[in-house]
């Protein structure tokens, strides 16, 4: 059954203390095909959150996590139900001049210069003169692309592209960054940038929500998760423990294979199973940077 379309929206609290993210009731319809047939992308959302948290939206391709950050962003509109950001509407200019968002794709114009391109985004937010061409540098040094000022985006690799990305969603400092697959087709520079990224947010209080389908995104970047399935939420909590397996722990030893293979005797002789073993992995930045990548750069 298709919810019918309601403009009356649920009263929600406002003020100099509102929640960083509030919605509720939020459903959206839309109508696709030749024969406008109506497709629930979301289905009664309720969500609270509290200014300074981190948290992901995890689920498959079509749960509707895009569809839910593209009306807090204020690009989309919910069918019914309603959304807060701050205690307004995301659409109003009290939202937007607070929040910031990276949609999952490339929509920066590609004939543009990157420098210039990030200078403009300072000023559509409302800085003006050599502040926003500051803002501007400190955000292609952040992603490290200040190499590549002059360069159009047109010319990007997908992962500069991505870098750039997380640029402009950071550029400010803003209260609220908004984050759509962050990672997808993220290069190895750019995973320690958006670490970076996120950590500075984390330490001035701001609030950030991403949404992705890597389980792993979320349990090192989210206080908490929320795992969204046809449109409705299945499940909210810690991001280890909604994504962990409680019937499995994971243990790191150091000195390799010899002690790995030591530390299994011990364990397999105190009656502990131990399921697997294989060499710990190392994260694309420690690889590159290993191989002397970094210094051929």
């Amino acid at each position: 059954m298709v919810p019918a379309p309601s403009h009356d929206a649920p009263d929600i609290a406002t003020g100099p203390r509102a929640l960083a993210l509030q919605v509720q009731g939020l459903v959206r319809v839309y109508r696709v095909g030749l024969r406008r047939r109506p497709h629930v992308a979301l289905r009664g959302i309720d969500l609270e959150l509290a200014p300074g948290r981190t948290i992901g939206f995890v689920g498959p391709n079509g749960s509707g996590k895009s569809t839910l950050l593209r009306i807090l962003a204020g690009v989309d509109r919910p069918t019914a139900g309603a959304a807060r950001v701050f205690g307004a509407p995301p659409s109003s200019r009290a939202a937007r001049e607070r929040l910031s968002y990276l949609p999952d794709g490339d929509p920066f114009p590609g004939e543009l210069q990157a420098l210039a391109a990030l200078t403009l985004v300072a000023r559509l937010r409302g800085f003006r003169g050599f502040k926003a061409r500051a803002l501007a540098e400190e955000g292609l040094a952040a992603v490290e692309l200040s190499d590549r000022a002059g360069t159009r985006l047109g010319a990007f690799s997908r992962g500069m592209h991505r870098r750039f990305g997380l640029a402009q969603a950071f550029l400010g400092a803003p209260d609220l960054v908004l984050l759509d697959e962050p990672t997808a087709g993220l290069d190895a520079p750019g995973f320690d940038a958006l670490a970076r990224l996120l950590e500075a947010a984390r330490m001035r209080g701001a609030t950030v929500a991403l949404a992705s389908h890597v389980p792993a995104d979320l349990v090192d970047h989210c206080d908490e998760a929320v795992l969204l399935v046809d449109g409705a939420i299945q499940a909210r909590a810690d991001a280890r423990e909604l994504l962990g397996d409680r019937d499995l722990s994971e243990l790191v030893i150091r000195g390799g294979a010899e002690s790995a293979a030591r530390a299994g005797e011990i364990l397999k002789a105190a009656g502990i199973e131990v399921t697997s073993a294989a060499p710990a992995r190392r994260s694309l930045a420690d690889l590159y940077r290993g191989s002397g990548w970094e210094r051929d750069r």
